[in-house]
């Protein structure tokens, strides 16, 4: 994108500043983001609600539950999903694609939300454990990302509903349905946790050997502008840009993209006190950020840097059918019970419904 006169380069570089020195710590950013995101939910009658399909009997033992997935319509997930996360949901994402609705099958009462996609930046943890930076098409043929893995509330909280949802995701029903769907042959999962430094714990600790923590993330992205303000901007520099959009319309994190060139755009046609001022303010944006709990999962195969990295045929570990859908949920169901039991006897059991557009008092860190 060309350069900016002074003029133009000042005003798009308040509205970053403004927005970002709003916000002091990253739960004041998300929340901010997250309840501008679902004030656009729309209302429904007592009764008729999405949150109606969402599991509220928690008078039920782990051991008696039972457990299905599905694929639902785009609105459904979306909405749902987007009610009971406590962060912005990105309704779009490059490449493969899967989601899941959990259900309980002896209510037939959603308990969470899994969306599956093609991880997308890149990773150090990933690379040490591979061994090196992996060859993009082998990599894309033998890897999935869990994006979203987000239990409904309190369900996560009082039966480990993270953890249920993490292990659907690890299990060759997972693995099998998404070969299916791409010609795949996936022997690797990922996902990284939500939070980093502002919470001590992470839904994922706990799952060995299903799921492993490899380190942390690097953390030098700036938070993203979200909604109507954001597509203010964008469109204010379209025009400035004599019509034409900043990153091509097919392009990989494509919004991430969009804003590093409008910063970038803005550095350059600043001088002086002005780019002093607009670096303090990116710098105050980048102390929002955190570095993120890296996780993976080898579904079960001994030799998952040698498939990736040099071709190797997979070679199954004699743990490869703990990883069975079944089986599974009865890892889950052992530690649930646990759960379950330790908060009923300490009066704990939490029973009021947390989405988000019917309250906004729920904790962001959760």
């Amino acid at each position: 994108m060309k350069q900016l006169n002074t003029t133009d380069a000042l005003y798009a570089a308040n509205i970053f500043s403004d927005f970002y020195n709003n916000f002091d710590r990253i739960d004041e950013y998300l929340k901010e983001m997250k309840l501008e995101s679902v004030g656009q939910i729309p209302t429904s009658l007592p009764g008729m609600g999405l949150e109606d399909d969402m599991f509220t009997d928690f008078s039920v033992h782990p051991s008696e539950m039972e457990f299905s997935v599905s694929v639902t319509d785009n609105y459904t997930f979306d909405t749902m999903l987007d009610m009971t996360a406590t962060n912005v949901i990105e309704k779009s994402i490059p490449g493969k694609r899967l989601k899941w609705l959990v259900k309980e099958t002896n209510s037939n009462k959603v308990v969470g939300f899994i969306r599956f996609g093609s991880p997308v930046i890149n990773s150090k943890p990933r690379n040490e454990f591979l061994g090196d930076v992996p060859p993009l098409e082998a990599f894309n043929r033998h890897t999935i990302m869990g994006f979203n893995i987000v239990p409904t509330q309190p369900f996560g909280f009082n039966y480990l509903g993270g953890k249920l949802l993490a292990m659907i995701c690890v299990s060759h029903l997972a693995r099998r349905t998404l070969n299916d769907k791409y010609d795949s042959k996936i022997c690797m999962f990922e996902t990284t946790s939500l939070y980093g430094s502002s919470k001590s714990a992470s839904m994922y600790d706990g799952m060995k050997p299903y799921l492993r923590f490899r380190g942390l993330t690097e953390s030098n992205f700036i938070p993203s502008i979200h909604g109507p303000k954001y597509l203010k901007l964008k469109e204010w520099f379209v025009q400035k840009n004599d019509g034409e959009e900043l990153v091509p319309p097919d392009a990989s994190s494509r919004k991430l993209k969009t804003q590093q060139v409008m910063i970038s755009t803005i550095k350059k046609s600043l001088n002086g006190t002005d780019l002093e001022n607009f670096n303090k303010s990116l710098q105050h944006s980048l102390d929002l950020t955190e570095k993120k709990r890296f996780f993976n999962s080898d579904y079960g195969y001994e030799n998952v840097p040698g498939i990736i990295m040099r071709g190797e045929t997979p070679r199954r570990k004699p743990n490869f059918d703990n990883y069975e859908f079944d089986n599974v949920i009865k890892w889950w169901k052992k530690k649930a019970s646990k759960r379950y039991e330790n908060l009923q006897n300490d009066g704990r059991l939490r029973t009021e419904q947390e989405v988000w557009h019917l309250k906004d008092d729920i904790d962001i860190i959760r």
